[in-house]
């Protein structure tokens, strides 16, 4: 008989709050809600229900992990009960997407666009800043002397070609940034990258030139002082928002027989005239302003200014508004070639590892040693949200409180010892790599971000294990049964070829924290259409109408979910097609269906494909046969092994 999901639906309903909903659409994994007021919610009180597997904000819904199968049934009972908005049809995800920036505050869509903007230009600022660091440590005198060398016996033409390397993103980098705006506000990128280039042309007299007096500005008109834009991200940043909503202007009022030509025309003569005019100036003057408030800000007596910064970041990350920070290093990398402020912010994740791995080892509970260490794992390279929500605000704040307290320690002594990255994008392991350029500055770093680690550790353990972690999962009194067991063996195939990928390093945290069950995820190899292939033998149970999932059921029980990229349920099934229906039978290697990888990374989805186990529990051990290497669709993926247990007989108690 099929279960009545109708109280659970009342019971989600009434913790997230009716009037609190403004709509709610659902994924093959989770249900998702645009609310009023994220606050007034209990989480919880809603993890306690019996369906409910956690929950997570994210991507501007409230989202309730439920799990394949029972998730379309809670949703249909909760349109059943006609109290909110239950968005139904093909555009499901769209309107949900609309529904949700409609509601976005200001700074939450300040925040989006920033985020958008610079995170595809991280890359290559990150790589310069390897690129600095090289050629620091093989230019040093000490380095060179350990060889019988001195600086002055490196080529001159060597030197010339190494600053190819090391300088050209920083010259060029207004001509990034707005070429990365038009591409998030869906201008036309190579406009923007010609605006950008226009800005620090060498026509122009070189901003830093001027400044230093070496210089002088070119007098328009007589009157008007026009340089080039050299280090100035704000004036990008306004430069690319104000041409790519000209270009739009443009294109929608001009008449398609002139559109092609005059629309970049005018698009590029008024955003540069704009710009020269007075704009251009006037921005790069407050940007300077800013910049000289931040560092007096980090260099305040005392390290309080890199306490503040240190002990802030953490609740910056929590409530999403971090992404600010990017525009700021990046302008304090292009004005000083220097970057203190990230060198502050890490010591966020130094002590997410303390966190995390004190919870690990006092924990007794299966359950909360594998999230713990699953976020610690993660946490090495940087990514934080298995940490933040598994560990840090799951059980209770305490964990919280750790590591805001150890995080402003480790910052405000950095602080006073004038420690700086020569970049940024990189974090927690890998970030030592931006520390290179300098023994001094490598040196300190190592220290302060270890004692930071062993800091935070001793403090969750003094005072900050929550009591859910010491109680082991569930007594169950095995000692008066007389058990004998069978253990049959299966493997799960990889759907897709490409680059395997542990599941707690994925960007989506419900996926990262083993929260809808084991597995691993792939990241697709390069063809223009990727096919995607049943992992097993069995019925789909599953098949979503945007192509973006499939759930299957194997002929002995095991329930497969494979879910093609992140958060593609907003693409609303464009990149996908589908050759199979639910409730059919498929053999393993069969085609689902298949999948346009370069359609989903140029609508800035992540493409990464997961492969998990959702009824992970009924197995005693789920294994990866392929970790971290390049594997072809149909190849072994994960080892399974399952404990059947039979109880032949009970002795009275």
């Amino acid at each position: 008989m099929a279960k009545n999901y109708e109280e659970e639906a009342k019971a989600i309903l009434k913790l997230v709050g009716e009037n609190n909903v403004d709509s709610v659409t659902h994924c093959q994994t989770r249900l998702r809600f645009v609310v009023k007021d994220r606050k007034a919610i209990d989480d919880k009180a809603l993890e306690k229900l019996p369906d409910v597997k956690g929950v997570f904000y994210g991507s501007g819904q409230y989202q309730v992990i439920i799990g394949t199968g029972v998730v379309n049934d809670v949703y249909a009972a909760i349109a059943k009960l006609g109290t909110v908005n239950a968005i139904y049809g093909k555009d499901d995800a769209d309107t949900a997407g609309k529904t949700s920036n409609e509601h976005k505050t200001v700074v939450q869509r300040l925040m989006a666009m920033l985020s958008g903007i610079f995170i595809p230009i991280i890359p290559v600022i990150a790589a310069t800043g390897l690129f600095l660091g090289l050629k620091s440590a093989a230019t040093n005198a000490q380095v060179l002397k350990l060889f019988g060398a001195v600086p002055s016996d490196i080529p001159a033409s060597l030197t010339s070609v190494i600053s190819v390397l090391t300088d050209t993103v920083f010259a060029f980098l207004p001509a990034l940034i707005v070429w990365s705006t038009f591409r998030y506000l869906k201008g036309t990128p190579i406009i923007g990258i010609v605006i950008g280039l226009m800005l620090v042309s060498p026509i122009l007299p070189n901003a830093y030139s001027v400044a230093d007096g070496s210089a002088k500005a070119i007098m328009l008109f007589g009157w008007v002082p026009v340089v080039g834009s050299q280090g100035s991200v704000l004036t990008a940043l306004v430069a690319g928002f104000i041409g790519a909503k000209l270009e739009l202007f443009f294109r929608r009022h001009m008449p398609n027989v002139l559109e092609q030509i005059l629309t970049p025309f005018l698009t590029m003569l008024v955003t540069f005239a704009i710009m020269i005019m007075g704009v251009g100036p006037i921005v790069h003057a407050i940007e300077s302003g800013m910049l000289v408030g931040v560092e007096a800000v980090i260099h305040l007596p005392f390290g309080i200014g890199g306490f503040l910064i240190g002990a802030a970041y953490p609740l910056m990350v929590l409530i999403g508004i971090h992404q600010t920070m990017i525009a700021i290093e990046t302008s304090l990398l292009a004005s000083t070639g220097l970057n203190p402020l990230i060198t502050l912010e890490a010591m966020y994740g130094f002590a997410n590892l303390g966190v995390a791995l004190a919870i690990f080892i006092r924990a007794r509970s299966n359950k909360a040693k594998a999230t713990s260490m699953g976020a610690f794992t993660s946490q090495l390279f940087g990514v934080s949200e298995p940490t933040l929500f598994g560990v840090l605000i799951r059980y209770n704040f305490r964990p919280l409180i750790v590591t805001v307290l150890t995080s402003g320690i480790g910052a405000a002594i950095l602080s006073m010892l004038n420690v700086a990255a020569n970049s940024y994008g990189l974090a927690v392991v890998p970030s030592y790599l931006m520390y290179i350029y300098n023994g001094h500055a490598l040196l300190w770093y190592t220290i302060v971000s270890l004692g930071t680690v062993v800091a935070a550790f001793v403090a969750t353990n003094a005072f900050a294990i929550p009591k859910e972690v010491l109680t082991p999962d569930g007594d169950v009194e095995t000692a008066n049964a007389v058990i004998s067991s069978t253990v049959s063996d299966n493997k799960v195939y990889a759907s897709v070829g490409g680059e395997t990928v542990a599941l707690d390093q994925v960007s989506d945290p419900v996926f990262a924290s083993g929260m809808m069950g084991e597995g691993m995820a792939i990241k697709p190899a390069e063809p223009a259409i990727n096919q995607v292939y049943a992992p097993q033998s069995g019925t789909l149970s599953v098949v979503a109408d945007t192509g973006h999932a499939y759930g299957l059921t194997t002929n002995d029980g095991m329930e497969i979910l494979v879910h093609l990229g992140i958060d593609t349920v907003n693409l609303k099934g464009a990149p996908f097609t589908v050759a199979v229906k639910a409730g059919q039978h498929v053999n393993q290697g069969d085609l689902l269906g298949t999948f346009d990888q370069a359609a989903i990374k140029k609508a800035g989805v992540d493409a990464t494909t997961i492969v998990l186990i959702t009824n992970s529990k009924s197995y005693a051990r789920i294994e990866p046969v392929a970790a971290e290497t390049t594997v072809q669709a149909g190849a072994d993926l994960l080892a399974v092994q399952r404990e059947d247990v039979k109880v032949e007989s009970v002795e009275p108690a």
